[in-house]
């Protein structure tokens, strides 16, 4: 359809009540104005500019998270789930049942091994999420990894194991990635945070839940099954009857979404302008991949990640041993793991709450490493007698404040990338900077170093460390690219100083901000789709 004969365009005083509106099913043939653009581009050149009220705002927002965010808990709480299911087979005997070598690297290899296939993955994950229509892809990902875990059930030896373990690390190392796109693509930067927390705290609802769950399903007795195929038995079969649902309900993108009917549209689109990211192009620029890997930023961003997903990886496939080598019992080990749970989800919740509260990112990173180097020291010198489990027990949770950093490096990684390949390209690099840590943390345990596991501990100090350091470091070169855009602005004749509209929340915009922000040029490269560096409107945040 031209432009010529669409029909009358919303209008600031109509939007919400005309449904009048060009939507993606009309505009399969780019505009040869928006060829190569994002697709957003798209669909605004055949409307009239708009000016989202917060009250319009409000009421997009909630139809939105009334549609994405159950999705993305409930898959990113099974793929938490599915992954620990290895920790919490080890208490029921899967290293006796397994014929595992327990004084060799077998347990830590069967950790490690999923982490290598994401790894592996991630520039095909790169590729597809950028080509594919995201809601699709993500649903066939979710049967595929589903029906892998109940398969893990016939593994009975370590070749076995390994070879289940690497084809579900394979179909769920699109999850997060994909995870990370949807929330670009449908919040504001001022929201992506929270919605980014909100499903990361997922990994603490799994330490309660999932302890729960595996305290149950391993009381079941069966001359057929161990208990550990049990476990993956009832979580693969779980998953596989959510990707239904995933398949079905995912919307690909706010162009395409079929719950915003008419004006809606463009009002989950328009309200995405000041974060001068885009929204989705589907077309691969290879421009953008090389200035993702030359990008200081990217590699800052993946020491970050590589750094805490070390521990994690260890603590992950080691916490329960952990906990048993304070002098419980197996059934008494999954029941004190959930106390862990409940700290990572306050640490998630509360991260993310407040450093959207502070608009800032890198305080609050520097505040969460305290407590794991607080934590890792009390494990270090405290004695394993009976008398200190409560002050082990004590360490161990304040270790559990880890889980809370990884979310935050992933939005401020989103929130300061623009263009959608660099933006897919740079996530799928600090998910091989997170695999690479994952791997390697397994390994920095040993089942025949308990108690103490000093070098696993020693190593994880150090690193909570060196996250402080990375962080100051990323807010030095921020600050440099913020000074730089302000002045190539300056020199093209607009303010040097922007207002951050994307950072504001409904209550905080009125009218005559968003009328301020949509003249003068600023805003008008949102949806071109060119990168970060390249667009002197984008403002990054620290």
């Amino acid at each position: 359809m031209s432009k010529d004969d669409a029909p009358a365009p919303a209008t600031l005083g109509e939007i919400g009540k005309n449904e009048d509106v060009n939507t993606h099913e009309e505009y399969h043939k780019p505009d040869p104005i928006t060829k190569g653009m994002d697709k957003a581009a798209e669909l605004l050149a055949s409307n009239e500019r708009i000016i989202v009220t917060p009250e319009e705002n409000k009421r997009v927002l909630r139809k939105i998270d009334l549609v994405l965010l159950p999705i993305l808990l409930s898959v990113y709480f099974l793929q938490s789930l599915d992954k620990t299911t290895l920790s919490y087979a080890s208490v029921f005997g899967l290293i006796e049942d397994a014929n595992l070598d327990p004084d060799s690297d077998q347990f830590s290899w069967l950790g490690s091994i999923v982490y290598i296939a994401q790894m592996v993955m991630q520039p095909l994950v790169a590729l597809l999420l950028v080509k594919l229509p995201i809601g699709k892809f993500l649903g066939v990902m979710v049967f595929t990894w589903g029906a892998i875990l109940c398969g893990m059930a016939g593994a009975k030896n370590f070749g076995g194991l390994m070879g289940t373990r690497f084809l579900l690390g394979a179909f769920e190392a699109a999850v997060a990635p994909a995870f990370i796109a949807i929330v670009q693509m449908w919040y504001k930067r001022s929201e992506q945070t929270n919605r980014n927390a909100a499903w990361y705290a997922m990994l603490g609802i799994v330490n309660i839940l999932g302890s729960l769950l595996s305290y149950g399903l391993g009381h079941i007795k069966s001359d057929l099954l161990h208990s550990y195929q049990i476990i993956f038995l009832f979580c693969g079969l779980l998953t596989v009857v959510v990707s239904v649902f995933v398949y079905i309900f995912t919307p690909d993108s706010p162009m395409e979404a079929k719950f915003l009917k008419g004006s809606d549209k463009l009002i989950a689109v328009e309200r995405l302008r000041m974060n001068q990211m885009g929204v989705a192009s589907r077309v691969w620029k290879w421009d953008h991949v090389l200035e993702a890997f030359i990008d200081p930023k990217t590699w800052l961003w993946f020491l970050m990640l590589t750094a805490v997903s070390i521990p994690s990886g260890g603590i992950t496939t080691f916490g329960p041993l952990i906990i048993q080598s304070f002098g419980f019992g197996k059934f008494a080990t999954i029941l004190f793991n959930m106390p862990f749970g409940a700290v990572q989800i306050i640490a998630t919740i509360g991260g993310a709450w407040l450093a959207t509260w502070l608009k800032k990112k890198s305080p609050v990173l520097i505040l969460l490493c305290i407590p794991p180097i607080v934590g890792i020291v009390v494990l270090m010198v405290v004695g394993r007698e009976k008398q200190h489990r409560g002050v082990l027990l004590f360490g161990y949770y304040m270790t559990s404040f880890y889980p809370g950093i990884s979310p935050l490096i992933y939005s401020w990684s989103g929130q300061n990338t623009g263009g959608d390949t660099k933006r897919k390209v740079t996530t799928s690099i600090l998910f091989v900077g997170a695999s690479a840590g994952n791997i390697i943390g397994p390994h920095l345990f040993k089942p025949s170093e308990k108690p103490y596991y000093r070098r696993g501990l020693r190593a994880n100090l150090g690193l909570f460390i060196a996250i402080i350091v990375f962080v100051v470091l990323a807010v030095v070169w921020i600050t440099m690219l913020n000074r730089k855009h302000a002045a190539e602005r300056e020199r093209l004749g607009k303010s040097a100083k922007v207002i951050d509209l994307s950072m504001e929340t409904s209550e905080q915009l009125e009218g005559e901000e968003a009328v301020s922000a949509s003249q003068g040029g600023v805003g008008d490269k949102a949806f071109d789709d060119i990168t970060d560096i390249k667009n002197e409107d984008f403002i990054y945040l620290y």
